[in-house]
C-alpha cells in the first residue's frame, strides 16, 4: 500500500512527531517564522517539528476555532478585547494520521476443514471458489468493473440501530461478500463516527448483529485515525465511553500515561462537588498527585457519560498552567493545552425513536463556556466525518482491503458512500468526490433530498436499495444478486458442475 507523501497533502515543510526520551516535551517553533500554516484567526500556531515519525498532517476542512458563538446570547459573553495568542501547541488546521500500513493481514481463500495445502501441490480451495473463478474468467469486463467500485458504509442508522440490525444490512453484506452471479467480493469498508470501544470489539459486535464476517482491516472508527497522536503526546486526558473503554483504546494506540476522570476524582473527589463517587469506582481507579503531574493533551474519545464532571475537569485543565489541576493560568490562552474531538456529530441515531446528542453538543457546550469565561474562542481539533484526514485515511484502508482480496493494490475510480446523517456522511462524501447515497433509515427523514448538503448519487429508502442501484449502474442492469452453484460456467448452463 502507497505510503503518504507531504506533497499529497499541500504541505510546504514535513511535519513530524518528536519525544524527547528524558522529558518528552514536545519541540515547537512558531509557524510564522518558519512558513507554515497560520490558523484562519490569524493568530501563531506552533506544531511539533524536526523528527522521524509514522504520522502525516492533514490540513483540517473546517477552522480549528469555536463554534459556539453563532449558538450563544450576546450578552453571555466577557466583553474583553484582549489581543489574542495562540495555544502553544495546538495543531490547529492541521490532522495527523497514521502514515504506516496496517500490520494485520487476512487471507481471502477460505480452506476446507482448516487445511491450507498439500505437500507439492496447490492449495485446496472449495468448490464455490472454483465455479466463481470460471465465471469470472467468462465474465473479464464485469469483473474488471466490480474491482474498480468500492462501498463506504456509516454505520448507526444504515446498518444497525444500536444493537438491533436493520435487515436490509444483512442482506447487502452477503452480496458484497460473494452472493451475486459473479460470486466476487466487491470492495467496501465501514465509516463510522461511532466510537468508544477498541475496534477489534466494536467488530466482533458489529460480526454478530448483522451476521456476516467483518475485519478490523475493514473498519475506521471516528477515533481510529487519532491513533497517530501517541507519538506527539505523553500525558493525556483520555474522556467519554462507557467505564473504562477508552483507556483500553488509547493503550492500544500506543499511548504510554493515560489519565481518565475517575482517576482524578479518586485523588481530589471536591473538584466534582454534585459526583457521588463509588467506593466501587474507586477501586478501579488509578490516582496520583495531580497536582505535581502536567497533563499535555485532553482527547474526546466519545460521548460523555457524565457532562457535568467531564466539563469541569475539562475547564480547569483548559484554564490552568499547562495542564496542571490546581493551578489557574495568568493567561489561559498562551498556556492552554490541546483538546482534540474524535467527531463533530450534533444528532447521532439509536434506538430511541428520535436521534440523540452526540459528541458535538458536548463541544458547543464547551466551547460556550470557556467564551463565557474567557471572551475568548476556544480553540480544537475534530477528526471524524466530515474532516478531509478521515477521508485520506479511508482510501488508504480501501487500498489495503484490495490487495487482500484482490491481490490489487489500488483504489477503486468508482467509491459510493452510503450515510443517514447529510451534515457528516454527505458533506463530507460529496467534498471528497465520492459518489453519495443518503437513506431514509436514521438521521434523514426529509423529503427528496436534504436541500443544504444533497446525495450526489440520490436518496434511497434503505441501503440495499442504495447499493442495487449502484452496481446496477457499473455492473449493468441485469445483473443478478445471487450466486448460483448449480451452474457448471464451462457449459454455459447445460447441465450441473461436477465439482461438490
Amino acid at each position: 500500500m502507497p505510503a503518504f507523501d507531504d506533497s499529497d497533502f499541500g504541505c510546504q515543510t514535513p511535519l513530524s512527531p518528536v519525544k524527547s526520551r528524558d522529558s518528552y516535551h514536545l519541540q515547537r517553533v512558531s509557524s510564522r517564522s518558519n512558513n507554515l500554516p497560520v490558523g484562519s484567526h490569524g493568530s501563531t500556531i506552533s506544531i511539533p517539528v524536526d523528527g522521524p515519525g509514522h504520522a502525516i498532517e492533514v490540513p483540517a476542512t473546517r477552522s480549528s476555532i469555536s463554534d459556539a458563538q453563532q449558538y450563544m446570547h450576546s450578552l453571555s459573553l466577557s466583553p474583553s478585547m484582549r489581543d489574542r495568542r495562540g495555544s502553544r501547541n495546538s495543531f490547529g488546521t492541521s490532522l495527523p494520521i497514521p502514515r504506516s500500513k496496517r500490520q494485520s493481514r487476512l487471507s481471502s481463500v477460505h480452506y476446507p476443514e482448516g487445511k491450507n495445502g498439500r505437500p507439492g501441490m496447490p492449495p485446496i480451495q472449495p468448490s464455490r471458489d472454483i465455479l466463481a473463478a470460471q465465471l469470472q474468467d467468462l465474465s473479464g469486463e464485469k469483473v474488471r468493473a466490480a474491482k474498480d467500485m468500492a462501498f463506504v458504509f456509516d454505520i448507526d442508522g444504515v446498518l444497525v440501530h444500536g444493537d438491533r440490525l436493520i435487515p436490509e444490512g444483512k442482506r447487502v453484506l452477503e452480496i458484497l461478500n460473494g452472493d451475486n452471479e459473479l460470486g466476487i467480493k466487491i470492495p467496501h469498508i465501514f465509516l463510522t463516527n461511532g466510537s468508544g470501544k477498541p475496534e477489534h470489539a466494536r467488530v466482533d459486535q458489529l460480526s454478530k448483529i448483522l451476521r456476516n464476517p467483518i475485519s478490523t482491516d475493514q473498519f475506521i472508527q471516528s477515533h481510529t485515525p487519532m491513533r497517530a497522536l501517541s507519538e506527539y503526546y505523553k500525558t493525556v486526558l483520555v474522556v467519554g465511553g462507557e467505564g473504562y473503554k477508552c483507556r483500553e483504546v488509547a493503550e492500544h494506540y500506543g499511548f504510554e500515561d493515560i489519565v481518565v476522570p475517575n482517576d482524578i476524582l479518586a485523588w481530589d473527589p471536591t473538584i466534582a462537588p454534585y459526583r457521588v463517587f463509588t467506593d466501587a469506582e474507586r477501586a478501579t481507579s488509578r490516582p496520583r498527585d495531580f497536582s505535581k503531574t502536567n497533563i499535555d493533551a485532553i482527547m474526546v474519545f466519545s460521548d460523555s457519560r457524565d457532562y457535568a464532571t467531564d466539563m469541569q475537569i475539562i475547564m480547569d485543565l483548559l484554564r490552568s498552567e499547562n495542564g496542571r489541576l490546581g493551578t489557574v493560568a495568568k493567561d489561559p490562552e498562551s498556556q492552554r493545552i490541546p483538546i482534540y474531538f474524535s467527531q463533530g456529530d450534533m444528532l447521532c441515531p439509536t434506538e430511541h425513536p428520535i436521534p440523540r446528542m452526540s459528541q458535538g453538543t458536548f463541544r458547543i457546550g464547551l466551547e460556550a463556556m470557556y467564551k463565557s469565561l474567557t471572551g475568548s474562542d476556544l480553540e480544537r481539533v475534530v477528526y471524524g466525518k466530515p474532516e478531509l484526514a478521515t477521508y485520506k485515511y479511508a482510501d488508504e484502508v480501501i487500498t489495503s482491503w484490495m490487495e487482500q482480496i484482490h491481490n490489487d493494490e489500488k483504489l477503486p475510480a468508482n467509491v459510493y458512500m452510503i450515510g443517514d446523517n447529510p451534515a457528516s456522511d454527505i458533506v463530507g462524501g460529496n467534498m471528497y468526490g465520492w459518489n453519495t447515497c443518503l437513506v431514509r433509515t436514521g438521521v434523514f427523514q426529509g423529503g427528496e433530498n436534504d436541500e443544504e448538503n444533497p446525495a450526489s448519487f440520490g436518496v434511497f429508502k434503505n441501503v440495499l436499495d442504495a447499493v442495487q442501484t449502484a452496481i446496477k449502474k457499473e455492473l449493468g442492469q441485469d445483473f443478478h444478486f445471487k450466486f448460483d452453484e448449480t451452474i457448471n460456467p464451462v457449459l454455459h448452463g447445460n447441465g450441473v458442475s461436477a465439482i461438490e
